[in-house]
Order: structure tokens, then sequence, then C-alpha cells
């Protein structure tokens, strides 16, 4: 729960104040639909393309974001682990979240094991997300994208379980959904949900940007551009982000689904 703080001033004389100065008065308003959200990566970069405008987004709409760093590009022809941590840890600022990395190996040495696997589940009863974010589970150019992707999802349940002494003290948390981004260029089929990202495009650019290490032999820029108007039109917009559902989403009624990409 968030709590924000909010001054109104009254514009009203109050004829009880001699010099006619404002009444200023303070409420605190609650709100509750604030939501945090857990984004995972193999590598610098990956969460930066695939739904960096996303993550700007969701930061500039009062949400908590969180970037879970599993490796640094150790294995990259481009860029050193330094150099490529740095350039993360600027597209964080931008997006509007905080980073952190997380020791797995490093790139190309990243297991689906079970240790790994408690590694984010700690994270996740840390960091307490309503939403997780990790690459589609389907294997692409990278193997350490789908091993990221199993290793999120067993993490996620493995957070819940009360009786882990490997988790012990550390309070018992329940994800409530769990989506997949494209962590490569041509996993654009079919998502599940669509998100107009048309308003944050030129902060996603300043996100993708930042990695200048890996924009020396392939112009991402273009191609990160073209499948986000690509998705763009199949809902009316300039740009859009796709994701994959984990699970079935819960409605209370079918009247809660205030838009779609038919008829736009």
């Amino acid at each position: 729960m968030v709590i924000k703080r909010v001054v109104i001033l009254n514009l009203f004389q109050d004829p009880y104040e001699e010099n006619g100065f404002r009444n200023e008065f303070r409420m605190t308003l609650i709100t509750n639909n604030m939501k945090k959200i857990l984004a995972i990566s193999p590598h610098p970069d990956d969460i930066e393309f695939s739904i960096g405008g996303l993550l700007h987004k969701e930061a500039q709409s009062g949400n908590t974001i969180k970037i879970l760093m599993c490796s640094r590009g150790e294995a990259g022809t481009n860029g050193t682990p330094v150099e490529r941590e740095d350039e993360s840890r600027k597209a964080a600022q931008i997006i509007g979240a905080e980073i952190e990395f997380v020791d797995m190996g490093g790139d190309c040495q990243i297991e689906d094991s079970r240790e790994n696997a408690f590694v984010v589940a700690r994270e996740i009863r840390r960091f307490q997300p309503d939403i997780l974010l990790a690459p589609q589970l389907t294997p692409n150019q990278h193997p350490d994208h789908s091993r990221v992707a199993r290793m999120a999802v067993d993490a996620a349940r493995y957070a819940r379980y009360g009786g882990l002494s490997t988790l012990k003290g550390l309070d018992v948390h329940k994800v409530t959904n769990i989506f997949f981004y494209a962590s490569s260029v041509n996993d654009q089929q079919n998502p599940d949900v669509v998100v107009d990202v048309s308003g944050h495009i030129e902060q996603w650019r300043e996100v993708m940007n930042c990695h200048a290490s890996q924009l020396k032999t392939k112009n991402y820029l273009d191609l990160i551009e073209s499948r986000a108007r690509f998705l763009g039109v199949a809902i009316g917009a300039d740009y859009a982000v796709g994701l994959w559902k984990n699970d079935p989403l819960q409605l209370e009624s079918l009247t809660d689904i205030s838009r779609s990409g038919r008829g736009f």
C-alpha cells in the first residue's frame, strides 16, 4: 500500500483571517492500486531492449520496479563486464528502477538449477512483487534466456512455500501474475497482452542507447522499434510491447475488460 501526501490550497478567503492568506491543509490519500514489478534479465540489455518502454511507463504510473540481473555479459564479444554493468545501471536510472546483480556463474554459465532458483526466490521474498517478468520459455538464440525463464517460474513457487528451510527468515510471498517478454527479435508471435507504450518511445530509445557496447555490431534500435510498431498496429497505437501469460487471467466479470485490439 502506497501513501501519498497531497497539499490542497483553499482559494477562498477565510473571513476569520485578517490578511486574507490562503488556508492550507493536508489530507492523506491512500491508494492500494500501486504494484511492485520484478523484472528478471539474463544479461545486461535483455530487459532494456525487450520491455524498456513498458518498464518506464509502469514506473511513471507510480509502480515500483526492480530489475534482477543474472549476469554481467561476461561472454559477450563487445564490452567488458564492468562496462556492461555500468550501461545497465544508467538504463535503470532512466527507467526509474532499482537494479541488483546476482551471481549465477556468469554469461553462458547460468544453469537451470535449484540453487539458482533459490537465489531468485530470496529476491522475490525480499522485494514482495505483485508481478514477475521473465524471458520467454521457448529456447532461442541464447540458451541462458529460457533457462532463466524456467528458473523464475520455479522461484515463484518456492517463494510461497513456508516450510523451506533454505528461505528461512524471509516472509513467504505469493506472486500474483507471471508474464514473459520476448527475449529475441524473432519472438513476437501472438502475445496474450499488448501494452501501448507510444508515449514512452523516446525514453525507451534513451534506455537502449545506454548499451553502446552492444550497438556496435547490429542496429538493435531499428529491430526493436520495428517490432514495437508492428504490435502497435494491432491495437491502433504507434508503439506497443507484447507479453505472454503463465497462467489464465482471472476476472470478476467480462465487463472488467474495457479495451480490445479488435475494432480500435
